[in-house]
């Protein structure tokens, strides 16, 4: 009897079984797993030695400058990724899948990023498109594209953002262009009128200069403890953003300066230009730093005398300089003590180490007494029976004075001072209060 045809045949050998292609993840390295624009990465790397190479360069402008950022050295390890994306990569990992970083530029910048990660390499969008040569199989990709990510743009930078970028909390400094007028009792809708923009030029001028220090340290800013989710460092806003972002501040900042005095604009201009000077050579020279630190919040109170058209005190000009010589020591100090307290190393954009603790306390210290010194000569002095009625009361602040400083030192050695001390001022309890009693007493005094 002839057998059917599709009767099995026990004779014949057994089908082996095909194996399913490996899977494999496409990852976009823009828009995608990097929260940031690569070309500004590599800009900002190092922008001093980039502008150097670009300028000694000799081949032509952009060629230059391709090869320049080509070439950059950037940090791999401390980019701002999307978490989520990465996860996402982890538990494709977990299943065996390859994964490929997709990237039209920098190859080689692409490449050092999939090694960092543990990923099996990077191909162009031209490949993809062709189809030739890919090292894996077609039917079998899933990929995370431009947008999957939640990487930042123009439009979707919240307000909170901006507001941390522009370090809109850091404001309470610029009151110090009030301080003229208070002090010389000129308290009237003029003079408060152009305190009130000088204020207002200030605070857009450090604003465009908060942005520009940003950029430049953010490789530092990425490997420090709480400077790392600041924004720009963070991915949160755009780089490109912040760079359209500045001129517009320091327009807007020129613009309220014309409209108080050209002397006002060119104290702002001393202020701007020491400001930028400090971000990108001051600040690395020990003590240098502390002392044009200084002179930037004395040249505020200067900015409010020259704006209201006063005449500046001395003895307020030599009592600013000790009271914000000890408050930018005392910064130094908590900066110091915090990364002693991580088990970090000596910073690497300050030229200080965390064995001067004890000097840099000492100087806090004798600075903040020194203020109170001058303080205590000036009750003393003649200059104080044209202004107050009851100078005598002005005895009253130095206790006071005695107290905020001796606390504001505690509690940097105790670590439990992780802002700016002024800005530590504003909230700690304590503080407000004294200061408030401190009004208080002034006004009595008047």
């Amino acid at each position: 009897m002839e057998q059917p045809a599709w009767q099995y045949d026990r004779g014949a050998p057994e089908p082996s079984a095909m194996p399913a292609p490996a899977r494999t993840l496409l990852i976009d390295l823009e828009g995608a797993l990097l929260r940031s624009e690569l070309v500004m990465e590599a800009l900002f790397s190092a922008p001093g030695r980039m502008l150097a190479r670009f300028g000694a360069g000799g081949r032509p402008g952009m060629a230059a400058l391709t090869d320049i950022l080509a070439d950059a050295r950037i940090d791999y390890a401390h980019l701002p990724y999307d978490s989520g994306v990465l996860n996402q990569a982890l538990a494709a990992r977990a299943r065996g899948e390859k994964i490929y970083l997709v990237a039209g530029r920098f190859g080689q910048h692409a490449a050092g990023i999939a090694a960092h990660l543990g990923f099996d390499g990077v191909v162009a969008p031209a490949d993809l498109v062709a189809g030739d040569k890919l090292p894996f199989d077609r039917a079998s990709i899933a990929r995370i594209s431009e947008g999957s990510g939640s990487r930042p743009s123009v439009k979707t930078s919240s307000v909170k953002t901006w507001a941390n970028a522009l370090r809109i909390y850091q404001y309470a400094k610029n009151t110090l262009v009030f301080v003229p007028a208070i002090t010389a009792h000129q308290l009237n809708f003029a003079t408060l009128g152009s305190a009130l923009l000088a204020f207002l030029a200030f605070s857009a001028c450090a604003s465009g200069a908060y942005l520009m220090n940003d950029l430049l340290d953010l490789a530092a800013d990425r490997q420090h403890p709480t400077k790392r989710h600041r924004a720009l460092a963070a991915g949160d806003l755009p780089i490109s953003s912040a760079l359209l972002a500045i001129p517009a501040l320091w327009l807007f900042a020129l613009a309220a300066s014309l409209c108080i005095s050209a002397l006002f604009l060119g104290v702002l201009c001393a202020y701007l230009a020491t400001t930028i000077a400090y971000s990108l050579v001051l600040k690395r020279k020990m003590l240098v730093d502390v002392v044009t630190l200084s002179g930037l919040y004395s040249l505020r109170i200067i900015a409010g005398a020259v704006g209201v058209g006063v005449v500046l005190s001395e003895w307020l000009l030599i009592f600013s300089l000790f009271v914000f010589t000890s408050l930018a020591l005392i910064k130094r100090f908590s900066e110091l003590s915090m990364r002693e307290d991580a088990g970090l190393s000596d910073p690497s954009n300050r030229d200080y180490r965390i064995t001067d603790l004890h000097i840099i306390a000492a100087m806090a210290a004798a600075s903040a007494m020194n203020a109170v010194t001058v303080f205590s000569l000036y009750v003393s002095s003649s200059a104080v029976t044209p202004l107050y009625s009851r100078p005598w009361m002005l005895w009253l602040l130095n206790p006071l004075l005695l107290y905020w400083f001796g606390r504001a030192l505690m509690m940097a050695h105790r670590r439990e001072m992780p802002d700016d001390p002024i800005l530590y001022t504003f909230r700690d309890g304590a503080s407000r209060i004294t200061v408030a009693a401190m009004i208080c007493i002034m006004l009595a005094a008047i």
